[in-house]
């Protein structure tokens, strides 16, 4: 496939990030960071821009789907569970869903920490929006402080004149927006018996299945399940894998999967067998809201009797393990206002960890990563700049090395623009020679009603060319049709 050519202010490297080689290369976001900085001689050392190994696909967990019983628990409508939208650890999924195997003492409980659940109505932050505000440590929440700059003034300014990531269109700062909505006068039993006749008989009317799944919600899509099995005494998930094979059933059992029981399910799959798909963790851990990250946690229990902070400390090790582990917690800042004064600490304290000493605290990094919101972290990369004269992207580069560094570089992607970082993550699952179609399905699916809009207008921006291009050049049969039916063109 031919490489695109760039914008100014774009840099790609010829390693397929988090695709084909060793983790850690990352194309440097555009217009990231202020040009004017002086080159640092002799780096990165030739060949040893890397990325995430490949992974293979990974099959579906035995028992999936359930033998009799009712269907799986209905998802939330919306971008974001809201809170109470799963009923209580202990208490998912409904009786008679998913298997559940026994373990003792059941889900941990965690609290009903204020401010978690659906998010403000208001505009989000770089494009994407943050669940209500929270105050970060139990204390009021934080108020912009100029103190610490030149003169009591937060520069408007950055090095060279350009900000630290390029403009966006308006309508990303004003929310984000998937490419599948609620259907409107939606009939779950309509569109059970258009299912049941597009199996029925000789051969499969795939044409069918595609307009009526890419056209309903998820929580619309279990609706149609419960309908099938009322009307018909079957399992739809049963009839569809008799029916598909190959990339276009894994896309379809994921569609039909609950948003949270897929990111538990593909966690699961991740660390089971030998090796482990580093970058299936680092991608879902490190990108997922509070309230998202604690269904998890609770659904990854229930649904396979296993803890999962036990989980990634048997399958990870040293600091990749403590920052996933730091992840799992989730109790990440969310509140939506930025502290200058703390960002002039963090980064400060961030250089004299790193690039201000021999050798690396990496707690250090771990502690201010992990904790604060992803506005704050935008805030204190745009001081590390400033101080540093380098952006802190790259230093992370030069003191890590890794998934480690993978999973910090990730953290900071999503703080200054996340339907970026995950057009590069749809990109490079697509570019070279063949097409890592887990990570595909994966994003397509888990962003479709969050912020595949905004995902496809930074990949059009970022690699001069749409999404839905690059992905009929790159599949093929009904699999095409469906993924195409769900990006948009």
């Amino acid at each position: 496939m031919p490489r695109p050519s760039a914008l100014p202010g774009f840099i790609l490297r010829e390693s397929r990030q988090g695709c084909d080689s060793a983790p850690g290369s990352e194309m440097s976001y555009p217009g990231y960071p202020p040009t004017g900085y002086p080159p640092f001689p002799g780096y990165p050392p030739a060949g040893q821009e890397s990325s995430f190994p490949a992974s293979g696909q990974y099959p579906y967990p035995s028992g999936f789907p359930p033998m009799g019983g009712n269907a799986y628990p209905p998802a939330p409508s919306g971008s974001y569970p809201g809170a109470g939208g799963y009923p209580a650890p202990g208490g998912y999924p409904a009786a008679g869903g998913y298997p559940v195997t026994p373990h003792p003492g059941g889900a941990p409980a965690y609290p009903a920490g204020q401010g978690f659940g659906a998010p403000p109505g208001g505009a989000g932050f770089s494009g994407y929006p943050q669940p209500p505000a929270q105050s970060y440590g139990g204390g009021p929440a934080q108020v912009p402080v100029p103190g610490g700059f030149p003169g009591g003034q937060v520069p408007s300014q950055y090095p060279g004149g350009q900000a630290p990531y390029p403009s966006q269109p308006a309508v990303m700062t004003q929310g984000t927006q998937g490419t599948i909505r609620p259907a409107s006068n939606f009939d779950a039993m309509r569109d059970a018996e258009i299912l049941r006749k597009a199996m029925k008989g000789f051969g499969t009317d795939e044409q069918a299945i595609v307009d009526v799944v890419s056209s309903r919600s998820n929580d619309q899509r279990q609706q149609i399940k419960a309908a099938f099995k009322t009307m018909y005494g079957k399992d739809l998930i049963k009839d569809l894998k008799s029916e598909l094979s190959g990339n276009m059933e894994e896309l379809i059992l994921a569609l039909f999967m609950p948003s949270t029981y897929y990111d538990a399910w593909s966690l699961r799959k991740a660390m089971q067998g030998a090796g482990t798909q580093e970058r299936v963790l680092i991608e879902i851990l490190c990108t997922r809201t509070n309230q998202e990250i604690r269904d998890i946690v609770r659904c990854y229990q229930s649904e396979f009797g296993r803890d999962l902070e036990k989980d990634i400390k048997s399958d990870t090790s040293g600091h990749f393990e403590r920052l996933l582990v730091s992840m799992c917690q989730g109790n990440r800042d969310e509140s939506q206002s930025v502290n200058y004064q703390m960002a002039q600490d963090d980064a400060q304290r961030l250089y004299q960890a790193g690039e201000g000493k021999l050798g690396t605290d990496e707690s250090c990094f771990n502690m201010i990563l992990a904790t604060r919101s992803f506005p704050q972290l935008k805030a204190t990369m745009e001081a590390y700049s400033r101080m540093a004269n380098r952006d802190l992207l790259s230093s992370v580069s030069r003191e890590f090395s890794g998934y480690v560094e993978s999973g910090l570089k990730t953290i900071l992607q999503c703080a200054l623009n996340r339907p970026a970082f995950f057009a590069e993550r749809l990109y490079c699952s697509m570019k070279g020679a063949g097409t890592d179609d887990s990570t595909l399905v994966r994003i397509v699916v888990t962003r479709s009603e969050i912020d595949l809009v905004q995902i496809k207008q930074m990949f059009t921006q970022m690699y001069q060319k749409t999404l839905s291009t690059m992905i009929a050049s790159d599949t093929s049969g009904d699999y095409r049709k469906l993924l195409l039916a769900i990006v948009g063109q």
